[in-house]
């Protein structure tokens, strides 16, 4: 199956849980969640080198993005270290401080846990669907 067939179900679930972590409303106060991710221009061995710090001498429990974890993916250090990131931010009370990681940090309004997860999941549905389906002569 190729990936054309996915697209529509990626942006379907996206503008689905897009608004859900936009903001929230109480008492005529917008309160908006922030997230620490690792910024997309960031080298890859910064990246690696905070994720090194945040998971020992930061304290960050990396178990779920550590090999056998349901979100290890060595391929890709920009998401990974954004889950680590984000996990010290909560754990160090949600300051710019802790949301820093030698400047290769940064915090968004925009939730990213949901598109992490989403690549993984839909990655191995479309691996089962594919199994099911006959070869192409």
């Amino acid at each position: 199956m190729s990936q054309n067939h996915f697209l529509p179900l990626f942006l379907y679930l996206i503008f689905v849980s897009l608004p859900r972590s936009l903001a929230q409303h109480g008492g005529g106060t917008v309160v908006t969640e922030l997230w620490c991710v690792a910024k997309n221009n960031a080298e890859d061995a910064a990246l690696q080198g905070a994720l090194d710090w945040a998971c020992g001498p930061g304290g960050t429990d990396c178990s779920r993005i550590q090999q056998g974890g349901p979100c290890y993916d060595p391929s890709d250090v920009q998401k990974t270290a954004s889950y680590a990131f984000n996990d010290y931010y909560l754990k160090h009370g949600m300051t710019d401080d802790a949301c820093s990681f030698s400047n290769n940090a940064a915090l968004t309004s925009l939730d990213p846990s949901g598109f992490f997860f989403l690549f993984l999941n839909i990655g191995q549905l479309a691996m089962e669907i594919a199994s099911f389906l006959p070869a192409r002569q």
